[in-house]
């Protein structure tokens, strides 16, 4: 009898899930897209990448394609001792790093984590920069390096103007911040002035450096062949090797310069409208910055959860979960965190953790109730993958076609939590980024302290050009003058 009993029981779980699954799909097909859609994305991304590098179309381009002002990937002949900085979400930290040419190595001699409050994050610029300057001064004490001038790599991840390598303009906060006086100034400025305010230490030259581009630098100093970056964390974003000649916003026809795209700005101009799901239209309207960055809003660190949650709401409210019962944690924004989603997918104990999670927001749940949560993760995450692969996919066909080439064979230096952490979310991505881009072959290479080495990378390599960039700008300036006494 026990052995009838439990097959009987489970041959009728099974049932009762296939049969609610199918209507639960009917609230999940949204967000099933199809190669030929993903393709179309990829083909919009396209357009919205080569408006935001025309000299008279990127003011209106949803997709920035901002100048990094870094023209090379080390060679190998970079040493010194550097500071990177890296402020890109909740946290900030601090690096002390050492490149050393003998054996072509970046060492994170050590780093510091600073936690950044919610007060500070939307309270004002100045409070802002001089939280980091305090953790920067606590930092040096504890390495005793308050005496040296050290040049520093700021890694600050939010879209930025970059007018030069140690000038760069905040063009609207992301993330989560909201912090007032900051937006259309200079950060190194602010950062310079937070540091000048304490008169107790002070820096040597700055490189500024968008996380992105530390990935691939850090990177590309493990593989020559890296000439894109790519995150997929609490945001979004992505950078590769541009042709001069197409970079119409800054002079010169020669050679490349990395572009930082943010590709989270996608999306921005109604372009995106067919794809995004009345879920996706409440986290946004809801976010601290509502019609910015459709594109990382659906699908990064910062949001995912807050999706899931949205839908198992509800499917509860139209009584296909849970019995038609919520809890009061489901109904809080922001209680369902990305984490479970990578918690609830895990192979091995993925049902387990489900369970454990929805005990944790209240819920009384039964086995298909377990089943059918596991069903709105894997969707809501496969589709952030696969978006993350159609706008992957745009970039390297363009690299391939910008060289003409038949076929091309490149490296992605990508970090990330969600690209770390989430058990099937790097398989996924792969998998339809070579169907959307079959005559490239890539290779994925997970970034190692990014951040840190590749700011320290970035910096290391603008000082040792620094001195071309003098010599071409004083040739550059000569002959306008020539011009201008004719």
């Amino acid at each position: 009898y026990p052995c009838t009993w439990t097959a009987s029981l489970q041959s009728y779980i099974i049932f009762v899930y296939l049969s609610l699954s199918l209507q639960v799909k009917k609230y999940l097909k949204p967000f099933l897209l199809s190669q030929e859609k993903l393709q179309e994305i990829s083909a919009r991304l396209k357009k919205n990448m080569i408006q935001g590098l025309g000299k008279h179309t990127h003011h209106k381009a949803p997709v920035k394609m901002l100048p990094t002002f870094v023209r090379a990937t080390p060679d190998g002949t970079e040493k010194g001792d550097f500071l990177a900085l890296d402020l890109g979400g909740t946290n900030f930290r601090v690096l002390y790093v050492r490149v050393m040419e003998e054996e072509q190595k970046v060492l994170k001699m050590d780093s510091q984590i600073c936690a950044i409050p919610q007060d500070i994050m939307r309270g004002t610029g100045e409070q802002l920069f001089d939280h980091i300057a305090a953790c920067l001064a606590d930092f040096l004490d504890s390495q005793n390096l308050k005496g040296q001038t050290l040049p520093l790599g700021f890694t600050f991840s939010f879209p930025c103007e970059q007018i030069e390598i140690d000038k760069s303009i905040l063009i609207h906060w992301t993330k989560g911040f909201s912090c007032s006086e900051v937006e259309g100034k200079d950060v190194v400025k602010l950062l310079r002035d937070a540091i000048h305010r304490r008169a107790d230490y002070d820096i040597g030259s700055v490189a500024m450096v968008n996380d992105t581009v530390g990935t691939m630098m850090s990177c590309g100093y493990k593989d020559q062949s890296c000439e894109i970056g790519m995150i997929i964390g609490t945001g979004t974003n992505a950078c590769y090797m541009e042709e001069m000649k197409n970079v119409k916003r800054v002079e010169g026809e020669d050679g490349r310069m990395c572009i930082n795209t943010e590709w989270g700005g996608f999306g921005d101009d109604g372009s995106l409208e067919d794809i995004q799901t009345q879920f996706d239209v409440v986290v946004d309207k809801t976010s601290i910055n509502p019609g910015i960055h459709i594109f990382e809003k659906m699908i990064s660190g910062m949001y995912l959860g807050e999706i899931v949650r949205l839908l198992l709401v509800k499917l509860t409210e139209d009584k296909l979960l849970f019995k038609g019962k919520t809890s009061e944690a489901l109904l809080t924004p922001g209680r369902f965190e990305t984490r479970f989603i990578s918690e609830i997918e895990e192979q091995d104990r993925g049902l387990k953790n489900c369970q454990n999670i929805l005990t944790e927001l209240g819920l009384k749940w039964d086995s298909v109730d377990v089943r059918l949560v596991r069903l709105v993760c894997d969707t809501v995450s496969i589709r952030s993958a696969h978006l993350c692969a159609a706008a992957l996919a745009t970039i390297v066909n363009r690299i391939r076609e910008n060289r003409g080439l038949d076929y091309l064979k490149t490296t992605v230096g990508v970090d990330g939590t969600v690209y770390r952490k989430h058990p099937n979310f790097s398989d996924k991505l792969q998998a339809m980024v070579h169907r959307l881009a079959p005559n490239c072959s890539i290779t994925f290479l997970v970034s190692e302290d990014g951040s840190g080495k590749g700011a320290a990378m970035v910096t290391a390599v603008a000082q040792r050009q620094a001195l071309s960039h003098l010599l071409e700008d004083s040739d550059s300036d000569r002959k306008e003058d020539e011009e201008e006494d004719k």
